[in-house]
């Protein structure tokens, strides 16, 4: 099922932060944490830098096996014929879509893409504002001001200087978390029978999640719960978009803080964030060093990096053929969150012109080596029908690729993962999954479900029933 096919023609302008009168404020201190007060953002957000997106000119809405390829057919032909006037060209400036894509092909949720009308951005270098129209005259910068005042100034929530959010407070009625799909002693179940299939042979590695459902019991604070997770995890990719189009305007919208980067595309450089290898850090003994706890736990761990190199295999399977070259550190990381620490390994290609002598788009790279290991297993083929099968649930958007491209070929997509889907006003699903090996204890995956499961929870805030 495809929606809205009809590629719109688009006027864009993006012009230096600074040269918006109304958002001269924001250029002297331009974090983007401070605009996600703003009426249903779209955002990609790591310490502060990255871009939102606001108002909707354009979208494109996806489900089945060519959800990728449809959506790059429709994101051509947008590129191809917007006049673009862009005052600033680095990644992320000109034109932009936010997106996401359903985990399998068989998922009833909508994957897709979402031209905002303006977005702002920032990186190192400094700070911009890119507006977005459908069949209009030439912009102007007036006209990037007048956008402004429009989603910023005059929106329910103002641009503000952020303070620190009071999760102490925001926990005072902490609503309860209900089991979704499978309750614990079901999934531990599913994962047993996971164990068992590892050892008899049929596969290698499995990636089993669950899910619970929050009910927040008023309507959930969409910005306090995105500023929560960009303050704690800013080591993280901020993430939120609405690819959906159902009439309630909350649901479908996914949103978390995800520590893995799917792939990266900059100037013809792909790089990726491989993460497999999980130690809660609610393990650490009293009085132990974190840092040496985690590195001989992790590090020291026959299962943990096996489980990793499976991940690791994967995703340079599904690049190898779009690289030139490609590299790699020989040996894992230990990369600290405030949840967990996680086996993690940096990749880092350099991209081949294909026959048409144009390199490969980051959605096609993120078709290509999606899913990895580690969100399915290996085989993946195989994996992904198990997964089906003892799960018993559709991931929806969970575990697949979100993030953003421009129309000069740079992009980055995350996977999908310290998240939830809203339901509706009040209502969220929160997911998360462990990797299964042969030497996998089901209660020990469960509790390392529940460390998963945390970022969320206490971002929106929740608690276990």
């Amino acid at each position: 099922m495809t929606i809205d096919t009809s590629p719109p023609s688009m006027s864009v302008l993006t012009v230096p932060a600074a040269d918006v009168p109304a958002a001269a404020d924001f250029a002297t201190q331009p974090d983007v944490r401070r605009l996600l007060g703003s009426r249903d953002p779209a955002t990609w957000i790591l310490r502060g830098q990255g871009l939102v997106g606001l108002g909707r000119s354009a979208e494109f809405r996806v489900r089945g096996g060519t959800r990728f390829t449809s959506a790059r057919v429709w994101w051509d032909a947008v590129r191809d014929s917007a006049t673009v006037d862009d005052r600033v060209n680095r990644p992320g400036t000109g034109l932009l879509a936010f997106g996401a894509f359903a985990f399998s092909p068989s998922s009833t949720a909508d994957s897709g893409l979402v031209v905002p009308e303006l977005v702002i951005g920032s990186d190192e270098h400094g700070a911009w504002v890119t507006l977005i129209r459908t069949d209009c005259a030439a912009l102007t910068t007036a006209d990037a001001d007048a956008a402004w005042r429009a989603h910023v100034v005059e929106s329910p929530a103002t641009l503000h200087t952020r303070d620190a959010p009071d999760t102490a407070s925001a926990a005072a009625s902490y609503p309860t978390a209900t089991p979704g799909a499978l309750d614990e002693d079901r999934w531990m179940a599913a994962v047993a029978d996971g164990v068992d299939m590892i050892r008899a042979g049929d596969l290698d590695k499995l990636v089993l999640a669950r899910d619970v459902v929050v009910d927040a019991g008023r309507p959930i604070e969409l910005s306090a719960v995105l500023a929560r997770l960009s303050d704690r995890y800013d080591s993280c990719w901020t993430y939120c978009v609405r690819p959906g189009g159902a009439a309630d305007p909350n649901a479908g919208r996914l949103l978390g803080a995800t520590p893995e980067m799917l792939i990266r595309v900059k100037q013809g450089t792909a790089s990726a964030r491989v993460l497999a290898g999980t130690l809660d850090r609610h393990d650490l003994p009293e009085g132990a060093n974190p840092e040496d706890f985690a590195g001989v736990t992790l590090g020291g761990s026959d299962k943990q990096q096996r489980e990793h190199k499976f991940a690791v295999d994967s995703l340079l399977a599904g690049l190898s053929p779009y690289a030139q070259t490609v590299h790699g550190e020989e040996e894992p990381f230990i990369l600290a969150l405030p949840n967990v620490w996680h086996l993690a390994s940096d990749v880092r290609a350099e991209l081949r012109t294909g026959v048409d002598g144009t390199l490969p788009s980051p959605l096609e790279l993120a078709e290509a080596v999606h899913p990895t290991a580690a969100v399915c297993g290996t085989p993946t083929d195989v994996a992904g029908g198990v997964i089906e099968d003892l799960e018993r649930m559709d991931r929806g958007l969970y575990a697949g690729p979100v993030g953003w491209l421009d129309a000069s070929g740079n992009g980055e997509w995350g996977i999908a993962l310290r998240g939830a889907v809203q339901l509706d006003a009040r209502r969220a699903r929160v997911s998360a999954g462990c990797g299964i090996v042969a030497e996998s204890d089901p209660r020990a995956e469960l509790a390392e479900t529940w460390a998963k499961l945390r970022p969320m929870l206490e971002a929106l805030p929740a608690t276990r029933a």
